[in-house]
């Protein structure tokens, strides 16, 4: 297995920025900044909770495939548009992590890429070096 695995992005701008959805370095696993597909869903717009859970479960989804899990987040970072939004968003962090307990930041921006986003969020794991083949 090489020590740098990539786990792919599926969406349009991955190709056109070059970016990956996570990459695993050794034992660490780090997320691209994961959003809610507010055009698919628009019955999630200005639902900051329903954003975090998509947002959420896109950013382990790309976690298990490249070999981590719930319990190796060590990181997050949550970003909102607003700051009333941080309660909401927080608490499904806790959801997801309430027994894990990784360090968290929320962090309030101006905006993010697509209007109808309000949630961004980010993970790092660390997988165990056992955990490696």
């Amino acid at each position: 297995m090489a020590l740098v695995e990539r786990v792919p992005e599926t969406g349009p701008w991955a190709q056109l920025y070059g970016y990956s959805r996570a990459v695993a370095v050794g034992p660490l696993v780090i997320t691209s900044a994961c959003t809610a597909d507010v055009e698919a869903r628009p019955h999630l717009k200005g639902d900051a909770a329903g954003q975090a859970r998509e947002a959420f479960r896109t950013a382990l989804d790309a976690m298990v495939h490249a070999g981590a899990g719930v319990s190796d987040v060590v990181r997050s970072r949550l970003y909102v548009t607003d700051p009333a939004h941080a309660d909401p968003v927080g608490r499904v962090h806790g959801e997801f992590f309430g027994v894990v307990r990784p360090t968290a930041t929320v962090v309030i921006v101006t905006g993010l890429f697509h209007p109808g986003q309000i949630v961004a969020v980010e993970l790092e794991a660390f997988r165990a070096w056992r955990d490696i083949d």
